[in-house]
């Protein structure tokens, strides 16, 4: 799938934090629902940004985890922009809210049924229009949501009535607002070092970026995917993994959180649509060697 043009659109979200313990009814509204939450929407962003409601304003009405917006070329979005380019109606200042009908959401907008339990649901949704006018709303858009972009009430309460959820808070942001409050959270998870990997296939897609710091998991993101070292326990001490001064049982145990460290990572980069190989690096050889070859 194209990514999206990021001269044509500006790309966003509604997001909509639930109360603890909280979980949707529902993940998805009907099309007349949509329509009217994404009204809404476009009232609430115009009075934050000048300028907005002469663009194409679209939303999908469904509930997402953070992973499924922040993948590499970020399908949702680029889906979404296909839909708003298509859509009926002289461009400039529709709004279109895409929701679910007899049969459902259209595959590529259906939310992941495995990342449904977080406390923080995204609605994505984008503007559009000539780059001109996308340039200067989008500029202003990433000044002022993360600080400013609380939603109307009324918003709040349309999300919370239609999809069965009690809700905290109902904001806009964008999706560079989005990145680094994940990398925020990510930080705070004990998952810091395993960002730069993920924001490198988001951001730079043809870089290359490594995870090389003793003892988290060795790592290299090149060509649109992540190779992660898999180290036997020999490998693992001889590349300078394991805890100075350890005892066996000690390096049993370490060992082991090693293996499940990089588990977690794996888990953690493929949620995010980044594709993972380990590959095998046994003892004697250099496992930077290994991943770069």
């Amino acid at each position: 799938m194209p990514m999206p043009n990021p001269d044509l659109s500006c790309l966003a979200a509604l997001a909509v934090e639930l109360s603890p313990g909280a979980t949707a009814g529902r993940t998805a509204l009907s099309p007349d629902e949509a329509g009217a939450l994404a009204a809404l929407v476009a009232r609430d962003l115009d009075k934050l940004v000048p300028g907005a409601a002469a663009l194409d304003l679209g939303l999908v009405a469904a509930l997402f985890d953070p992973v499924e917006l922040l993948r590499p070329g970020y399908p949702l979005h680029a889906e979404l922009e296909r839909l708003v380019a298509r859509a009926p109606g002289a461009a400039g200042g529709r709004v279109i809210g895409f929701g679910a009908g007899a049969e459902g959401l259209p595959p590529p907008l259906r939310p992941a049924p495995e990342h449904t339990q977080g406390p923080l649901r995204l609605l994505p949704l984008l503007v559009r229009g000539e780059p001109s006018a996308v340039a200067e709303v989008g500029d202003r858009m990433e000044q002022v949501l993360l600080d400013t972009g609380m939603a109307g009430a009324d918003t709040a309460l349309l999300a919370q009535d239609g999809f069965g959820a009690a809700v905290e808070h109902a904001r806009l942001l964008t999706l560079n607002d989005l990145a680094a409050m994940m990398a925020m959270q990510y930080d705070h998870a004990g998952l810091g070092p395993l960002w730069p990997l993920v924001e490198a296939a988001l951001l730079a897609p043809g870089s290359e970026q490594w995870l090389d710091a003793p003892p988290e998991p060795l790592a290299r993101y090149a060509a649109g995917e992540v190779r992660i070292a898999m180290l036997d326990a020999e490998a693992w001490a001889e590349g300078g993994f394991a805890p100075a001064g350890a005892d066996a049982a000690q390096l049993g145990r370490a060992f082991e959180r090693f293996q499940m460290r990089q588990r977690q990572f794996a888990a953690v980069l493929e949620a995010h649509g980044i594709p993972v190989t380990f590959d095998h690096c046994p003892a004697g050889q250099d496992p930077r060697a290994v991943l770069s070859a």
